[in-house]
């Protein structure tokens, strides 16, 4: 069944052309993503879908089927300032969620018991508990609990998750999702995940996720020069079939500038003849000339900065304590960083992880402790809020006033405008001013102004927040190279895997522990302690049964076969956990081809359906016992 098709859509502003005559179909459970460069128009083709923006076109049509019910996540969500949560997330049509609504206010003032009553005779008539449930699990994941406060007070971020929370709960048929993974804790990230997997949603997406795109969607859109190029498949299908694209345009684009050197020679002869054919080979000339003129789309970007000299003392923590009232943020943090570390830093929102940076900078004193920064030490600070940029200033500008140049290997320098294009900016936008510049533009102009410092120890708190893939890639080869040393706070377990060497996890409660290895690694380590746990749990349950005086013939309990049958149940458990933490490793193996992603994920869903019922079985029989 067609949800949505999109004929000879364009979108211009000013001079510049997002998309022209594109063409998309989008079909029922289709979970369908679209990367590409930031500024090129992802979130403007949602929002053309959405209806938000009009396409231009004389033929442009956006047809989406009768009464579809459309849910649309914005990168900034909008909501009434004065209002409270409850009102914000239940503000809806639904009469489920109305219902849900009245019961939750009831719940916020307990003394109006005629209020009580008549929200839980409603609950009863139309059967909403199931439902209430739901919503929940879906706001307490989301870590929305406080439902008196008011919008105001909400920071972008809870912002963000209270209208992913609203949009889930109204259980539309087609997503249409911008950022959703942005200022969401990894715990979030892969509830949501798995959320979305397991439905039968249909989902249009920007996201700069790539674990999500390798785990959800069934096929990548790639908006490149105001074109979309199709790829089925998740996001290893798509690089794969990409660097197949740009193998054969550059195989083309070979041919074209020898066509075109050919046809320069004859053009520069001025043929006197102004026939058809000597017009029309004239005509051809200029389309060769132009297809020749354009860069192959796999160019590498090289940026071999040169970081500045680090002595052996880089920095030291010294039983580092802070706290904020009741709130432990560090206690008793001791730690000396070595050359080149790498260090991600993961935890919940809320944790700390950016007042430990700042401590670590020293713009928070520690309440107790203290840190020690080496003498050769030049820190490059990428905060989550970003410097003000000067609006009316042009993008060349802003970095020239940083350097006129930046040190390279070998004696050599490479200018401001050089570093620009290596950060995607051409020499023309380098000329645009900073207030023309999209939400993920300027976030890499920021990146290059902390780069520009020429530092020799990184500090990137939220840096993969609205950037594109492709700045991610060249972000992360770059930093695989640095020479200095680096910590990165990141959501992104994809950009955090790929560069750490070990984790400080935040636990909460104050407690930071130095785990050695990544994101995966740590997930799979708490998947075999969460497994070791739920063992020793059912052992306990057990020994405490069988400690337990035996009851009289009358009294009610297990028959020799239930035992029997619970005895193996417990097989069967630790059996199907040891088969479902071998899935999660094997998915971590970079070797891994979409194919066998595709029948892990089946076999998975299966095992984690027959552990289940097993479990479920094995709670009813301890019940009886």
């Amino acid at each position: 069944m067609n949800y949505l098709s999109l004929e000879n859509i364009s979108k211009t502003y000013g001079e510049k052309v997002l998309f022209k005559n594109i063409n998309l179909q989008i079909s029922k459970g289709q979970k369908v993503a679209i990367v590409a460069k930031n500024g090129t128009g992802k979130t403007t083709l949602l929002k053309v879908i959405a209806g938000i923006e009009v396409a231009e076109g004389e033929t442009a049509k956006v047809l989406l089927r009768k009464d579809l019910r459309i849910g649309y996540l914005e990168q900034d969500p909008d909501f009434f300032e004065d209002h409270s949560v409850l009102e914000a997330v239940f503000d809806s049509e639904n009469e489920l969620i109305r219902a849900i609504k009245e019961y939750e206010q009831a719940l916020l003032w307990p003394d109006r018991e005629e209020k009580m009553q008549a929200a839980l005779s409603n609950m009863d008539d139309l059967k909403a508990w199931d439902f209430e449930a739901k919503i929940k699990e879906i706001l307490f994941k989301l870590n929305i609990t406080q439902l008196d406060q008011t919008i105001a007070t909400l920071s972008g971020g809870q912002k963000k998750r209270l209208a992913l929370a609203k949009l889930l709960i109204e259980e539309p048929e087609f997503l249409l999702l911008d950022e959703p993974t942005n200022h969401l804790d990894m715990d979030m990230i892969e509830w949501l995940e798995n959320y979305l997997q397991a439905s039968k949603l249909t989902i249009f997406m920007v996201t700069h996720d790539r674990y999500f795109l390798e785990r959800i969607c069934n096929q990548i859109l790639e908006l490149e020069n105001g074109q979309l190029h199709r790829y089925s498949g998740n996001y290893s299908d798509f690089l794969e079939k990409r660097a197949m694209r740009h193998e054969n345009e550059s195989t083309v684009l070979d041919k074209n500038r020898k066509l075109f050197k050919k046809e320069l020679e004859w053009i520069r002869r001025m043929p006197k003849a102004r026939g058809t054919k000597a017009k029309a080979r004239v005509d051809k000339f200029f389309e060769i000339k132009e297809a020749s003129s354009k860069r192959p789309g796999n160019q590498d970007i090289q940026i071999d900065i040169k970081g500045s000299r680090l002595g052996s003392k880089i920095l030291e923590c010294h039983y580092l304590n802070k706290r904020f009232d009741d709130l432990k943020i560090v206690e008793d943090f001791n730690y000396k960083f070595k050359k080149r570390e790498r260090v991600g830093i993961v935890g919940k929102n809320g944790v700390g992880k950016t007042t430990f940076l700042k401590m670590l900078t020293k713009k928070i004193r520690p309440d107790g402790g203290k840190v020690v920064v080496g003498t050769t030490v030049e820190f490059g600070y990428y905060t989550q809020d970003g410097i003000q940029l000067k609006e009316d200033k042009r993008v060349l500008d802003v970095v020239r006033d940083i350097a006129e140049y930046l040190p390279l290997d070998k004696g050599q320098k490479l200018t401001a405008s050089q570093l620009l294009e290596r950060f995607l900016f051409t020499r023309p936008q380098q000329q645009v001013h900073v207030s023309q510049l999209s939400g993920g533009e300027r976030r890499r102009l920021y990146l290059l102004c902390v780069l520009m410092k020429n530092p020799n120890f990184l500090i990137l708190d939220e840096p993969t927040n609205d950037l594109d893939i492709i700045t991610l890639n060249m972000l992360e080869e770059w930093l695989s190279g640095f020479p200095g040393c680096i910590i990165i706070v990141s959501h992104d377990r994809y950009f955090v895997d790929k560069l750490v060497d070990h984790l400080f996890i935040f636990e909460g409660d104050g407690s930071i522990k130095d785990f050695n290895g990544n994101h995966l690694d740590y997930r799979n380590y708490m998947r075999q302690k969460e497994r070791a746990a739920r063992s020793l749990e059912r052992g306990a349950q057990q020994k405490q049964k069988n400690a337990e005086p035996k009851p009289n013939e009358n009294a009610s309990g297990l028959t020799h076969n239930q035992r029997k049958e619970m005895k193996q149940l417990e097989k069967e458990i630790d059996k199907l956990e040891g088969q479902k933490t071998d899935i999660h490793e094997r998915f971590s193996d970079s070797s891994i081809t979409s194919k066998e992603i595709e029948k892990l994920s089946v076999e998975l869903g299966e095992l984690n359906k027959n552990l289940e019922e097993k479990e479920q079985r094995w709670l009813e029989l301890a019940e009886l016992d």
